[in-house]
C-alpha cells in the first residue's frame, strides 16, 4: 500500500489492528479485530460506532455570489436551504451522467463548503474552477481537513462527552472551538442512525479521535471501518458512487431526482435530464430483499420468471439486521414493487422480492 494516502489516523488503524485496504486511492480500515463488520453494524444499530471517512474530500468555493454560482453548477437547490445548513447534491455531466454526489455547507451567500467522495475531489474542483467566474476562489483542501464519523443512537452522549454541540437539526452544521481548536460540527451520516461528521484540521483529526473512542467506549461503542459502512449504507438504500450512482448511472434512474432543483433556471445536465425525467423509458434503481439463500453482487443479472434479464444489481450485501441478502438493483421500468424475480449468482438463481429501501426502520432524523 505503499503508493495508495493515508488518512491522518493511518497509525492509529494499524496500532488497532485494522484490515486495511485500497478505498478511493486511501488506505482505509475495512474492519477492527474483534467481531469484524458484523460487531461494527450492529454496535451503530443499537449503541454507537465512530468511523475514520477522512478519505472524503474538502472543498471550498468563496467570493461574492459563490453560492449563487455553486447553484447554477450542481443538483439541487441551495435556496432550499440557509447558513447553516446542508444539502445532498450531485455533480452531472451535460448528458445527466453522475461525476460525484457529495454534501454541500451552506456557510454563507459568498462561503460554501463542500464534501465530495475521495476519487472524485480533484475533478469535481477542476470543473468548478473551470467554470467559476472572476473572483470566485475554488479551493481543493482534501488534506486539510479530517473527518470523524459518529454514528448510533447514543452518539449525542459521546459528544456531549467531548462537549460538543448535539442539539441543531438533522442535515444542519455548527463551528465551535474543542480545546480551543476550530472544528465543524455536522449534523450528518451515512448510516441511517442519528449521528454527526465531525471536522477538525487535519493536524487535530488524531485527538479528536482518541477524545471520542474513549467517549464511545463508555456507551459500549466501538470504532468501525468501511465495511459496516457500506452494510448500513445499504440497509438504508443510499447510493454509493461507481456502483448506483455513476456517469453511466443518472439521478432519475437513480432514484434521486428529488435532490434535483427542477425549477432552477440552470445546472450542469438540466437539458438532458429533463428530457429523460419526461420520456419515462430509462431502467429505475429498486431494492431487493432475497428470499431464498445466497447474497447478490455487483453486477449480477435480475431476471423475471420466464429467465428474461429485466435488469442488474449495482449494490448486494448481507443484511446483518435482517439477516438476509438485499441489494439495489437497476430494473426496467416494468417491473414493480411486490414483484418475485431471481437473481443470477455466480450461476444459481437466488429468489428475491422487489421492494423500496430502507430495508430497515429509519433513525436518522431522531431527536
Amino acid at each position: 500500500m505503499t503508493d495508495l494516502l493515508h488518512s491522518p489516523l493511518h497509525d492509529r488503524h494499524v496500532a488497532l489492528g485494522a484490515k486495511m485496504a485500497d478505498f478511493g486511492g486511501w488506505s482505509m480500515p475495512i474492519e477492527y479485530p474483534g467481531g469484524g463488520v458484523v460487531a461494527e453494524h450492529t454496535a451503530v444499530r443499537e449503541r454507537v460506532g465512530v468511523f475514520d471517512v477522512s478519505h472524503l474530500g474538502k472543498a471550498r468555493v468563496s467570493g461574492p455570489g459563490a453560492a449563487e454560482f455553486v447553484n447554477s453548477c450542481l443538483t439541487n437547490d441551495l435556496g432550499r436551504i440557509g447558513p447553516g445548513q446542508a444539502q445532498y447534491t450531485m455533480c452531472c455531466t451535460d448528458t445527466g451522467g453522475v461525476v460525484d454526489d457529495l454534501i454541500q455547507y451552506l456557510r454563507s451567500e459568498e462561503d460554501v463548503f463542500l464534501i465530495p467522495n475521495a476519487a472524485n475531489t480533484a475533478r469535481v474542483v477542476e470543473l468548478l474552477a473551470a467554470a467559476a467566474p472572476e473572483g470566485i476562489t475554488v479551493e481543493n483542501l482534501h488534506d486539510s481537513y479530517g473527518v470523524v464519523a459518529v454514528q448510533g443512537p447514543r452518539s449525542d452522549e459521546v459528544l456531549r462527552r467531548l462537549g460538543l454541540p448535539v442539539d441543531h437539526d438533522y442535515m444542519s452544521f455548527v463551528e465551535v472551538e474543542w480545546e480551543g481548536l476550530p472544528v465543524i460540527v455536522c449534523r450528518t451520516g451515512y448510516t441511517g442512525e442519528r449521528g454527526y461528521e465531525i471536522v477538525p484540521a487535519w493536524d487535530v483529526t488524531a485527538s479528536v479521535w482518541d477524545a471520542l473512542l474513549i467517549a464511545a467506549g463508555e456507551q459500549d461503542g466501538l470504532p468501525c471501518g468501511l465495511g459496516a459502512r457500506d452494510t448500513l449504507r445499504t440497509e438504508m438504500g443510499y447510493p454509493l458512487h461507481g456502483n448506483d450512482l455513476s456517469p453511466d448511472i443518472t439521478p432519475v434512474m437513480a432514484g434521486a431526482a428529488w435532490a434535483v432543483g427542477w425549477d432552477k433556471p440552470a445546472f450542469w445536465g438540466k437539458e438532458s435530464l429533463t428530457a429523460e425525467r419526461a420520456a419515462k423509458e430509462t431502467r429505475l434503481m429498486r431494492g431487493l430483499v432475497v428470499t431464498g439463500r445466497g447474497i447478490p453482487r455487483s453486477h449480477c443479472d435480475v431476471k423475471d420468471e420466464s429467465g428474461t434479464v429485466i435488469g442488474e444489481v449495482t449494490s448486494g450485501t448481507f443484511s446483518p439486521t435482517r439477516k438476509q441478502g438485499i441489494a439495489l438493483a437497476l430494473l426496467d421500468r416494468s417491473v414493480t414493487l411486490g414483484d418475485e424475480v431471481v437473481v443470477d449468482v455466480r450461476g444459481r438463481e437466488v429468489a428475491a422480492t422487489v421492494s423500496k429501501p430502507p430495508f430497515v426502520e429509519v433513525g436518522v432524523r431522531e431527536s
